[in-house]
C-alpha cells in the first residue's frame, strides 16, 4: 500500500491541474449554453429572486393572476419547458431582458473558466480564476435561500405531497448544491497558484 500512497501523493500537482480542467469544462459548457433560448429561460427564477442579480431584469417584482386566480410573479406564467417554444413567452423574455443578460452572464462564466484553466501555465492568472470561481459559487449557492423553485413544491394530487419544501431539493436545487464542489475547487486551485507565486 505504501507504494500506492507514494504514487498518488506524487501526482498531486497533476490532480490539481485536473481540477482546473474540470472547472473549465463545466464553466465553458454551461456558460456557452447561456447563448441559447432554453437555458436563458431556465435561469429566470434564480435571477429574478436573487438580491445580487434581480435588477438586471425589467420585470422583476411584477405580478400577474394565474389560471387559479392567484397573484404570482409574472415569470411563473411565462416559462418555456426545455425543448418547447412558445412565442408569447419568448416575447415576454425579450422585454424582460432575459436573453441579453444571459449572453453577458455566459460570457463572464466562460472567462472565469478560461482564467482557471490558464492557471496550469500562469499562477497569477490561475489565482484570480480560482478566486472568481469561489465568488461565483457563493452567488450560486445563495439561490438555496432566495429561490423557491429549488425545493419540491406542494402541488397536491390524489393525496397530499408527503415531502416538500426544505430540505427536499428539486432538480434545480440539486443542480445548485453541486456548486459546493466548485467552491472547494476554486479555493484549492487559488491556494495552489498562491503557493507557486510565493515559491518564486
Amino acid at each position: 500500500m505504501k507504494n500506492i500512497y507514494t504514487a498518488i501523493a506524487a501526482l498531486q500537482p497533476q490532480f490539481i491541474n485536473f481540477i482546473r480542467v474540470a472547472i473549465f469544462i463545466v464553466m465553458a459548457w454551461i456558460g456557452g449554453l447561456k447563448a441559447f433560448q432554453y437555458e436563458a429561460d431556465g435561469i429566470v427564477p434564480f435571477v429574478t429572486n436573487s438580491p445580487f442579480m434581480s435588477f438586471f431584469y425589467n420585470n422583476t417584482g411584477k405580478t400577474a393572476v394565474n389560471e387559479q386566480g392567484e397573484e404570482v410573479a409574472q415569470y411563473k406564467l411565462h416559462r418555456n419547458p426545455e425543448g418547447k417554444m412558445v412565442q408569447k413567452n419568448i416575447e415576454w423574455h425579450k422585454e424582460n431582458g432575459t436573453y441579453i443578460f444571459s449572453y453577458g452572464l455566459g460570457t463572464v462564466i466562460c472567462i472565469i473558466g478560461l482564467l482557471t484553466f490558464l492557471g496550469i501555465w500562469s499562477a497569477e492568472i490561475g489565482f484570480w480564476g480560482g478566486i472568481l470561481t469561489f465568488g461565483m459559487s457563493i452567488v450560486t449557492l445563495s439561490f438555496l435561500i432566495t429561490t423557491p423553485e429549488v425545493y419540491v413544491p406542494n402541488l397536491g394530487g390524489d393525496m397530499p405531497t408527503p415531502r416538500h419544501g426544505f430540505p427536499y431539493l428539486s432538480g434545480a436545487g440539486r443542480l445548485v448544491l453541486k456548486d459546493v464542489i466548485m467552491m472547494a475547487g476554486g479555493l484549492t486551485v487559488a491556494a495552489d497558484a498562491a503557493q507557486r507565486i510565493l515559491k518564486r
